[in-house]
């Protein structure tokens, strides 16, 4: 009896990390410290010393049963980036600049072109964030997931001066709402995707006219990053008063988030392009409006409070990041909370 028998094969897992090491080392920045394989990742903070008041900022989040489409298609080099979006986007929404992230992967069995494969991903997220992947954990644990399956989470790290963290207290009446666009579902949503479609490979499969492409491979699109694009608003100028990512519980949940008390923030939902692949999970599941946006992104990923004076400063910049911005409401005086209008 060993190890091996018992399920746990630990030459897969050296040679795991040696696959991995190439997409890993495209995420060093030059204040990581040591390389890949120690008990620990280090970051000199050297170069943000002079900041008046450093404060760290930090993210952390999986992928959820997205991953489900990932099994089901045996496509694993894009999930990553979902992983690392969730966490840094979250940070950036702060204010802050990613600095370093690091993942951990449990599986039911440690196939290393998987494992590097999934890792590829996370080292892509990494790269359009500008940070690097210091460090990680591959588990494999046998009995606990079938051999087939595995779970991905995360964890980033950040940093920004305290005079600059974005906070929402700023927002007043008047302030304008810039949404940037999604590139779909994004990594929230999953179990009622799952419960619309029926969750076979020849469904998946499937092209859809509507979308252009396989009904799998609009699921599986990887989470915008929205780092660059927040950067570019800052260096434009524009002070971005409050910021939310629109994450699990939508509209509803997530845009109250960045609002003081006494502000409200009002949508129009005709002021953005709505992507199909929304309207095809509404009408497959017979599933009602306001559940839609309590559920989903809707097709803008993150919103900016601004002055109404930055309005166009603002949308050019993230245009200059590649990205595509609306101006999608407004804040009005209010009961704390978010209205949705045509």
């Amino acid at each position: 009896m060993d190890y091996k028998s018992a399920g746990v094969d630990i030459e897969a897992g050296y040679k795991a990390v040696e696959l991995m090491k190439e997409h890993v080392s495209k995420t060093m920045r030059p204040e990581v410290l040591g390389g890949l394989g120690g008990f620990s990742g280090a970051f000199s903070l050297e170069k943000y010393k002079d900041m008046e008041s450093p404060t760290l900022v930090s993210g952390t989040d999986g992928v959820g049963t997205k991953l489900k489409l990932a099994f089901l298609l045996n496509k694993h080099d894009t999930i990553g980036i979902d992983c690392v979006a969730m966490c840094v986007n979250d940070i950036a929404c702060a204010g802050g600049e990613p600095l370093f992230f690091l993942d951990y992967i449990a599986c039911g069995k440690n196939e290393p072109e998987k494992i590097a494969s999934i890792v590829k991903g996370v080292a892509e997220g990494c790269r359009q964030a500008g940070c690097s992947l210091i460090g990680g954990e591959t588990a494999e644990m046998p009995g606990f997931y079938p051999e087939d399956e595995y779970d991905l989470a995360g964890f980033a790290v950040g940093i920004v001066d305290k005079k600059k963290l974005i906070t929402g207290n700023d927002i007043k009446p008047g302030d304008t709402i810039i949404g940037i666009a999604s590139s779909g579902v994004h990594s929230n949503g999953y179990s009622l995707v799952r419960k619309v479609f029926p969750m076979r490979e020849s469904c998946m499969m499937e092209q859809v006219s509507s979308l252009g492409m396989t009904l799998g491979e609009a699921l599986l699109t990887p989470t915008k990053i929205y780092v660059k694009a927040l950067n570019e608003v800052r260096a434009a100028g524009v002070n971005i008063k409050g910021c939310c990512h629109i994450t699990g519980g939508g509209f509803y949940e997530n845009i109250p988030r960045m609002l003081p008390e006494g502000t409200r923030a009002v949508i129009r939902k005709d002021s953005y392009d709505h992507l199909p692949i929304f309207d095809l999970i509404k009408t497959s599941g017979n599933i009602a409006e306001e559940m839609m946006y309590n559920t989903y992104n809707m097709g803008i990923g993150m919103m900016l409070a601004i002055d109404h004076s930055d309005e166009e400063a603002a949308m050019k910049a993230v245009i200059a990041a590649g990205e595509k911005p609306y101006k999608v409401g407004y804040i009005e005086e209010g009961k704390k909370g978010v209205s949705l209008i045509q």
